[in-house]
């Protein structure tokens, strides 16, 4: 049956009034969405999470009342971990290792994993009130530090956004990998999130080659160079700024883009080629909290944010009566990039609120307040532990994190040493390697 004018006019009506009452959101084919005027003011973020652990976590994370929740990575612990074993049929590890010891897991047990961690009470009571966002990392990739290599990649993809509620025609599910970003806040007070993948193109860890590949190389340019916010986070499943295995091979060695050196050079120069304000980094992956800063890259500090884990932390991996032995390690580890003590010529303020602590070795999430009252505008970046108490804090200005605020730090001299500029490559070899040097000392000793 036809329908009047005044009907077809009626009807349009009232669509027009539900497009309108709808929250605003646009999603492209750069994966790019933007979350309309909501202003931000308290983000949290988390990574490593072992859906058969417990997790009184989200209860801190809860009380914190974020607007939004960014998963860093190892949002599950997706593959098969085999027990350590030097002799005997099935080898793991030794020169006589026979068998890998981590595979990847069916497709079903992947769904079973997740399903455990989004049915958890706590994890349930923050999506009720909370957006959530998110990337991965090798274990939710689907196998421990994978890359382009690992053939199960689309399959945990397509878990991956099932998970994170991706809507089902999002370009996000149409791309080779997951990075995406989003824009939060209304004009002037806007925070753009940028989530890479550090997993879907990256190459051999040995090899010095792509962590991101060409597309999302230059998805990420684009991204940079479109219009300013605020705030930019760009969110890494592995750490940007510390290289921690610059000091801690050949003992042992942690993924991070200090490995990649010409990735993560490529990716100071584009932020700074940008001229883009306001960027700082949030991590996961390490099983430890922590803060670092680097001077020479952009004209102004930047910083990371690191935040793991949900459940997995050194301090959990070990006897408690060992506990201060890892703090003692961490607090030897000579890095060039943790910001401590007072530096009043900047007016950043780290406080470490636990003594002597640089890093937070038990369960922890990361923490971002943004005082968008303030003048100038402040924001604290903060580690916070499983009660919630804020253990590592760096309190700052927008004004601060703008091109050439740090004036002659920028640069640095050949062989000249500087907190916050000096890499940790660039440390004296006995310096670099004293943990090396503790360790074999200690093994000879025993043994003699």
């Amino acid at each position: 049956m036809g329908r009047s004018v005044s009907e077809l006019c009626f009807l349009w009506s009232v669509v027009m009034l539900v497009m309108i009452a709808l929250p605003i959101a646009s999603t492209t084919a750069s994966s790019t969405s933007s979350q309309g005027d909501l202003l931000v003011s308290r983000i949290a973020f988390g990574s490593c999470a072992n859906q058969s652990a417990p997790q009184p976590i989200w209860n801190a994370i809860i009380d914190f009342d974020p607007q939004i929740f960014i998963w860093l990575g190892d949002n599950i612990y997706g593959d098969i971990r085999r027990p350590f074993k030097l002799f005997g049929k099935e080898r793991t590890i030794g020169p006589w290792k026979n068998v890998p010891r981590f595979i990847p897991s069916s497709e079903q047990e992947m769904q079973s994993r997740y399903k455990k961690i989004k049915t958890d009470p706590g994890y349930s009571r923050l999506l009720e009130n909370t957006k959530v966002i998110g990337t991965w990392d090798d274990h939710d990739y689907g196998l421990n530090d994978a890359g382009k290599e690992f053939n199960g990649k689309i399959t945990s993809q397509r878990l991956l956004l099932d998970f994170l509620d991706e809507p089902q025609d999002s370009p996000r599910r149409k791309q080779a990998g997951v990075y995406t970003s989003y824009t939060f806040g209304p004009v002037g007070r806007q925070i753009k999130v940028i989530l890479l993948d550090t997993r879907y193109h990256r190459d051999p860890l040995i090899s010095d080659g792509t962590i991101l590949g060409n597309s999302q190389w230059t998805w990420l340019e684009s991204e940079l160079q479109g219009p300013a916010s605020a705030l930019t986070i760009i969110g890494s499943s592995i750490q940007v700024i510390s290289n921690l295995s610059a000091i801690t091979g050949p003992i042992f060695y942690l993924e991070c883009w200090g490995r990649f050196p010409k990735e993560r050079e490529r990716l100071f120069k584009l932020i700074a080629d940008s001229k883009r304000d306001g960027v700082f980094f949030i991590s996961g992956d390490v099983h430890f909290g922590e803060i670092t800063r680097y001077d020479c890259a952009t004209g102004y500090p930047l910083f990371d944010v690191t935040a793991s884990g949900i459940t997995q932390a050194v301090e959990k991996a070990v006897p408690p009566p060992l506990n201060y032995i890892v703090r003692f390690v961490a607090w030897l580890a000579p890095t060039t990039m943790r910001p401590f003590g007072e530096d009043m010529s900047r007016g950043f303020h780290f406080t470490d609120f636990k003594g002597d602590w640089l890093s937070l070795g038990q369960p922890n999430f990361g923490a971002i307040k943004i005082d968008w009252d303030a003048t100038p505008v402040t924001m604290t970046m903060e580690v916070r532990d499983v009660n919630g108490f804020p253990v590592l804090s760096v309190n700052t200005s927008l004004l601060e994190l703008q091109a050439q605020s740090i004036g002659a730090l920028f640069k640095i001299k050949p062989r000249e040493y500087r907190r916050h500029c000096s890499l940790e490559v660039t440390l004296p070899w006995i310096v670099r390697h004293r943990l090396a040097i503790l360790f074999f000392s200690a093994l000879a000793s025993k043994f003699s």
